[in-house]
């Protein structure tokens, strides 16, 4: 399979082919001489250049036995913006990116596509052709969940007045950008869909192509064609560049208590929300099969099992090697705790402080955060109390060197009433809270010399708690913050959070005697 990328650019010319009506926009070139069909491979029975224009048709003397596309052979393209006009008459069409030739049938491809018809019901969404299917409709902005389940987050509009904005048998002009996994299409400047891709199918790159469809006679055109190939510099510069990548552990303490993939769903969606630019990957079950998904990666979140069994145990090479090259390391929850030693130490390196046993403890109780440190993870949120197993008594670097406690309170004495044991007490925890009465901190910041960043948060058994705004937004601000991503003055994660949203995802069935409206009324969720 020849992998190269596949697009149709197109330039539109009165008289002379030199004379171009529309200028250079900044960053972009134009990949269509308006005279030839060079650098383009597609089947020369439906392609040609007509009115400065490429133009693929069928008759119904000359129809093509499926779907056939014509390729660019200018490389396979990542993250850019494609600017194009379009007319067509009878029949559908679509602008293929980030896509794959077909193994074994020539003009043959499959991937993202960028819809538009003569009818009206399918231009401007996102299909996924040979590829999962409808991905976005038109008005529609949705995220693509592992397995290519398609979840509608909102509405962008009506879809019948977007339809309107359209010209029948006449130029449009199509407008597509692709940033990491996050996805848009605009024709005539109106938004037509908007799609975030988390599946593990997601396609970072590929071929760019055009589709002359199959069926009844049809004929459509392509002209004005720009394209600008964006790199790492330019996504840095504007939306903090890199992706944020998501490590779910596996199935652990039963319902609504340590749903690792549920929250990092949850996690995940708000901060795609929060800052749509910023791409995000979730992997289930502790760690990816392919370390690439850490490629161009900035910050790496771990809510999973840890002791013995914390999924970075087999890999502390690898994810030392991105705390080395300054990516920000996140642990929630369990995930703080590690055996000492050398994983310990990995750590203390990467977050600042972890969990050792026998001299860490982990009671379940309400924490009174009254009062929090001036800092970007703090910013938009307020005071709060709350039920959860927080960790504390955490092991961490001698006298805090590099480390900032974020939330820090005071334990009562019932904490400490279990006997004695790796997890439950010590002689030194017991002497640090119930004689010496240290304020513990559950979460704290750490910075190094190199500029790595890493984020300890303790809370996290109890899921529902993700629908409190304060808790889920200081973890959101966190997580942006380990990768250096700017975090505005109000925060991240404004979006209230519904039971509903909290009840999805998670990796076992509610009991029977689960008092669903009992959670809705204690934290005043939506429903």
């Amino acid at each position: 399979m020849r992998q190269m990328a596949i697009l149709f650019l197109s330039v539109w010319f009165i008289g002379s082919p030199q004379c171009v009506l529309f200028a250079e926009e900044d960053g972009f070139e134009t990949i269509f001489d308006g005279k030839s069909l060079e650098g383009w491979d597609g089947n020369a029975k439906f392609w040609r250049v007509r009115d400065g224009a490429i133009t693929g048709q069928t008759t119904a003397d000359n129809p093509t036995d499926g779907n056939t596309f014509i390729i660019w052979g200018g490389g396979e393209i990542g993250d850019f913006e494609l600017k194009l006009e379009y007319r067509i008459v009878d029949g559908n069409s679509g602008i293929q990116y980030r896509s794959f030739e077909v193994e074994g049938k020539r003009w043959v491809v499959g991937g993202y596509q960028a819809d538009f018809e003569a009818g009206d019901q399918y231009s401007g969404i996102l299909y996924g052709e040979l590829y999962r299917g409808v991905l976005a409709g038109r008005g529609q902005k949705t995220t693509i969940e592992e397995g290519g389940n398609v979840e509608v987050v909102s509405s962008l509009g009506d879809s019948d007045e977007i339809q309107a904005k359209i010209k029948k048998e006449d130029w449009n002009e199509y407008h597509v950008i692709a940033r990491g996994n996050h996805f848009i299409h605009k024709i005539n400047g109106t938004v037509t869909c908007e799609a975030t891709d988390n599946d593990s199918a997601a396609r970072p790159t590929g071929i760019l192509a055009l589709q002359l469809h199959a069926g009844p006679p049809m004929t459509v055109q392509f002209r004005k064609i720009r394209l600008k190939r964006e790199n790492a510099d330019d996504r840095q510069s504007s939306v903090g560049g890199k992706r944020v990548v998501f490590l779910a552990g596996t199935e652990s303490h039963g319902y609504a208590a340590h749903e690792h993939y549920a929250g990092c769903v949850l996690l995940a969606k708000s901060l795609q929300q929060a800052l749509p630019g910023v791409p995000v990957n979730v992997v289930r079950n502790g760690w990816p099969a392919d370390d690439s998904v850490f490629d161009n990666v900035a910050a790496v979140v771990m809510y999973a099992d840890g002791g013995e069994r914390h999924p970075v145990i087999p890999n502390l090479q690898t994810l030392d090697q991105l705390a080395d090259e300054g990516v920000g390391i996140v642990c929630i929850h369990y995930a703080v705790e590690i055996p000492k030693g050398a994983p310990g130490n990995h750590l203390l390196k990467w977050i600042g402080g972890y969990f050792e046993a026998n001299w860490s403890v982990n009671p379940h109780w309400t924490a009174d955060f009254k009062e929090l440190p001036e800092h970007p993870i703090t910013r938009g949120v307020k005071p709060f109390a709350i039920l959860d197993e927080w960790y504390y008594h955490m092991r961490f670097r001698p006298d805090l060197e590099g480390v900032t406690p974020i939330l820090s309170a005071l334990p009562g004495p019932d904490t400490l009433r279990r006997p004695d044991g790796p997890h439950s007490g010590n002689p030194h925890v017991r002497a640090a809270v119930l004689e010496r009465r240290e304020v513990q901190h559950v979460g704290w910041a750490s910075e190094r010399a190199n500029g790595q960043r890493g984020f300890g948060f303790t809370g996290g058994h109890v899921h529902w708690n993700w629908g409190v705004s304060s808790f889920r937004k200081l973890v959101l601000n966190a997580i942006a913050w380990t990768g250096h991503i700017e975090i505005p003055e109000e925060g991240l994660g404004k979006r209230d959070v519904s039971m509903s949203e909290l009840e999805s995802n998670q990796d076992y069935a509610p009991p029977a005697d689960f008092d669903r409206r009992a959670v809705v009324e204690q934290l005043k969720l939506e429903d």
